[in-house]
């Protein structure tokens, strides 16, 4: 998406217009008029909490206000609110990125609310400042910016659905497979302000291009842009000659218009991967570490801690379990299984033995299936809910395991009669990070047996989609459900 705005004046007769009769503004923006919106927003914000703050305080306490003091510290709030936002970039941001925010106003908020005490504090103005004010005031500020993201998203989709906000966009290149991917690509964001206008070419190998109309060469294009009839044109040739690239930007460069490249490779690639810069060299991260700096610490801190405290708490149960399995079959209480873990290496995995003795399998070479003659009546109950998988606890603690994660899976586990990192692609990408008593495939209906390749492979795909999304809220919100799946998931046995 571009990163200057752009306010032209809209045009029914533009190529690719709308259907005639459907009227849109006569002012038009393009997408980055949100983070102005945002900026605007949080001025409202701050302002509005003052009066809030002052009639609560006075309603609630009666006590005369200092105000040069609190004028000092209103002041210093607002510009480290401001420096703050601004440098998380809240203030350039575009309808691609708008749902991207999550709480980081409030946050930002209120440590802006601290800097100010702090200084407060550090110019000896302290005995006039009222604590209770400057409380009300972050509370009337929380809860504005709390209120107004869910309003400002409801205005901005309203003006992308009306045409006040519309990016239109010209490709340059009539390939049609490589347009025919773009296109897709930009479809699946939803954005309802992207508006697809033509493709331009000087060499066309086509004469038509699905609903696309063809409009000329780069001196077409121009004249378009000339009438604000185009805000962006996307290059994407397959194996463009540099000169050919040189020529078509000279073209473009003398008229108001956004020109962007997309390499072949960012097509054929999507959507598995990132851009980042490094330096001022954009690249294309088709792999990432996902756990890094504080990262890392945080989720060992988190399994360390949490595991800890299940292992006390389940310590009656996992006895119990321990001595019915002594009870009723002859054999070893722990199943001991290699299975592939972090960075690929063969870890040992501790579970409950819920098979006969003289009948498990190491390599879990064939599959357990329902009503598995294999399983003792025991371990059918301890399967079940799930219990076997509790020893896995001291593999957390030890560090071999993280309490949610990809689940381990067995050196021989086939799917059909294929081994499973031969029948799925990019199954070893899950092996980036510590695998998981529990996962995001287990709480969504794939606990269990996996019978077939797109089962494997849906299994694949959301254990990557959660090292991909990892949060501290994302874990717990998997181990509550998985305290559901335990008991309401038929796939379990």
């Amino acid at each position: 998406m571009p990163d200057d705005a752009a306010l032209s004046q809209g045009n029914s007769e533009s190529a690719g217009a709308r259907p005639a009769g459907d009227r849109r503004p006569r002012v038009r923006f393009t997408s980055n008029i949100v983070g102005p919106i945002f900026l605007l927003a949080d001025f409202i914000c701050l302002a509005i909490s003052v009066p809030i703050a002052l009639v609560s305080y006075s309603f609630l306490v009666g006590v005369p206000v200092n105000y040069p003091v609190h004028i000092f510290a209103l002041a210093v709030l607002i510009a480290a609110f401001l420096l703050i936002r601004s440098s998380r970039r809240a203030y350039r941001r575009t309808l691609v990125d708008l749902m991207h925010e999550e709480g980081d106003a409030l946050v930002d908020a209120t440590v802006a609310s601290l800097l100010a005490s702090a200084l407060v504090w550090q110019f000896g103005l302290i005995e006039n400042y009222s604590r209770g004010v400057s409380l009300l005031y972050l509370l009337s500020l929380l809860v504005c910016l709390a209120i107004s993201r869910p309003l400002i998203r409801i205005f901005l989709t309203r003006m992308a659905s009306s045409g006040a906000i519309e990016q239109r966009i010209a490709f340059y290149g009539a390939d049609p497979q490589s347009v025919a991917m773009i296109r897709r690509l930009l479809t699946a964001l939803d954005l309802p302000h992207l508006r697809f206008v033509g493709v331009a070419d000087d060499r066309p190998k086509i004469e038509a291009l699905d609903d696309l109309k063809l409009i000329g060469g780069y001196e077409d294009l121009a004249e378009l842009a000339r009438r604000g009839e185009v805000d962006q044109v996307l290059i994407s040739v397959p194996n463009l000659p540099p000169q050919r690239l040189h020529d078509i930007v000279d073209g473009l460069s003398a008229v108001s218009v956004d020109v962007s490249l997309i390499p072949p490779e960012a097509i054929e690639l999507a959507p598995d991967y990132r851009v980042h810069l490094l330096g001022s060299l954009p690249v294309l991260n088709l792999w990432q570490r996902p756990f890094r700096d504080v990262n890392q610490f945080v989720k060992r801190g988190e399994d360390f801690l949490l595991g800890g405290i299940a292992l006390v708490f389940l310590a009656p149960l996992m006895g119990i379990a321990a001595l019915l399995i002594r009870m009723t079959s002859p054999g070893p209480i722990l199943f001991v299984q290699p299975r592939v873990g972090f960075n690929n290496e063969v870890i040992d995995v501790y579970k409950f033995r819920t098979m006969y003795a003289d009948q498990t399998d190491l390599g879990a070479r064939a599959t357990t299936t329902k009503d598995d003659p294999r399983v003792t009546p025991v371990g059918k109950i301890l399967r079940k809910l799930s219990i076997d998988e509790l020893p896995q606890l001291f593999n957390v603690i030890r560090g071999d395991m993280s309490l949610v994660g990809p689940r381990p899976h067995a050196l021989e586990m086939r799917v059909g009669d294929r081994y499973y990192q031969d029948a799925v692609r990019g199954y070893a990408g899950r092996h980036r990070v510590r695998p998981g008593i529990t996962g995001l495939a287990q709480v969504k209906g794939l606990r269990g047996e996996i019978r077939t390749v797109e089962r494997a492979k849906r299994r694949v795909e959301l254990d990557k989609e959660y090292i991909d999304r990892w949060s501290l809220w994302l874990d717990l919100h998997i181990m509550l459900a998985t305290v559901r799946a335990v008991f309401f998931d038929r796939d379990a046995y």
